[in-house]
């Protein structure tokens, strides 16, 4: 008993020094950062020689009465709101395609994961021309079937939903590759056991897949979710918020004001407010949905 004790000890000590790097990295990085933030939101931006002081809940009374952050909050709950059920929905559905015996089935794998790798630059610049007026590819192919040239990008009432499905597009083939990994990993005996019930292909999913599926579904959305509030670099190239802030973003809101209106304050006012979202977001779908999670 006595010399298993210092050896219990000696093991603490080497597992609590393995993990002191990253333990190091993650506060130094992510939780000291969250800490300042905060705190930084109750002071004034500094300028000049003025040192920043103590200004209490102002910065977010002023936050709460700007219109443009109202409507980048609006623009980024239908961006989510609709990206990513699109997103869930086609990934699923691409994987569920690509995880049956077909000819060429490495190929289409790859086609469908090919948008993923791209920076979100490139494929910013790719869809770009594709809503270009008049020579875009879109624009031609709309023009051939009889239909008018439109904006896309120039159009207020267009312009958030071509950056949604931009959105989609480049986001739906990763989530594909978590769902294609956890069809692989379900037992092939279900299967076969259905097919002696002579349950259907929609019963055998949605009564023995679809469940078995909760855990990559929970990860999946929370995934999505974090993605869909800080998502900004297409804005760059494709919109730049406009027009008319149509798809002014959070986080591209968060960029402006710290960065070209320089409001440091403002800025990190913006971010506690991001962040609570997305906290509260994980936090609501692990204490909803982790119930319904059957895990294996």
């Amino acid at each position: 008993m006595t010399s298993a004790q210092p050896a219990n000890h000696l093991k603490a000590v080497y597992a609590w020094l393995m993990l002191l790097p990253a333990m190091l990295i993650l506060l130094a990085f992510t939780h000291w950062p969250a800490v300042t933030t905060l705190v930084n939101s109750f002071y004034s931006t500094p300028k000049g020689r003025r040192a920043a002081v103590w200004v209490g809940p102002e910065n977010y009374q002023t936050m709460l009465a700007d219109p443009i952050f109202w409507q980048a909050m609006v623009n980024n709950l239908w961006y989510a709101g609709v990206s990513i059920p699109l997103s869930i929905a086609l990934a699923l559905l691409m994987a569920l395609w690509v995880h049956q015996r077909m000819l060429g089935r490495a190929w289409l794998r790859m086609a469908f994961f090919t948008p993923t790798v791209l920076p979100m630059i490139a494929v910013a610049n790719i869809w770009l021309f594709f809503f270009t007026p008049q020579y875009g590819l879109l624009e031609r192919l709309t023009l051939w079937l009889g239909f008018g040239s439109h904006n896309w990008l120039g159009d207020p009432s267009t312009a958030l939903g071509a950056v949604i499905w931009v959105a989609v597009w480049k986001e739906a083939g990763l989530f594909m590759i978590f769902y294609l990994a956890a069809l692989q990993s379900l037992n092939p005996s279900l299967r076969e056991a259905a097919a002696i019930e002579g349950a259907s292909r929609w019963a055998f999913f949605w009564r023995v897949q679809w469940p078995l599926l909760m855990p990559t579904t929970l990860f999946v959305l929370v995934n999505s979710i974090i993605n869909a509030f800080r998502t900004v670099d297409h804005l760059f190239v494709m919109t730049k918020g406009g027009p008319d802030n149509a798809t002014m973003l959070l986080l591209y809101h968060l960029y402006e004001v710290g960065f070209r209106y320089w409001d440091t304050a403002a800025a990190a006012t913006l971010t506690v407010v991001i962040i609570a979202i997305l906290v509260g977001a994980t936090l609501l779908q692990f204490f909803t949905l982790d119930k319904k999670v059957h895990y294996q």
